[in-house]
């Protein structure tokens, strides 16, 4: 299998369940974790889309289901949708530029 430097677009959904504190609190620590990676990414309402390579996004999905027990976390649902095209990038701006 020939490894694939080409970009990808990965949407990542993260479903904490918490007991003393608000969901959004370990929602917000893991944006932090998406920021400090220097990926570009986009936060939405539902989810945060990540461009990164397909072995990077894979990595990243691990250490999001590790930082979410490191606080209030009982239990986590990951949603991951992945787009790749061959041989180019999937970039988020070729799906949503004629929109702005």
């Amino acid at each position: 299998m020939v490894p694939n430097k080409n970009k990808i677009s990965v949407a990542i959904q993260v479903l904490p369940t918490t007991t003393y504190s608000h969901p959004y609190e370990v929602i917000d620590k893991i944006i932090q974790l998406i920021a400090s990676k220097g990926f570009n990414y986009m936060v939405c309402p539902f989810e945060t889309v990540v461009e990164c390579t397909l072995n990077e996004a894979l990595l990243l999905i691990y250490e999001i289901h590790n930082e979410c027990y490191k606080y209030d976390t009982q239990s986590v649902l990951i949603n991951i949708k992945i787009h790749s095209i061959k041989n180019t990038d999937a970039l988020m701006e070729h799906k949503i530029s004629k929109y702005r």
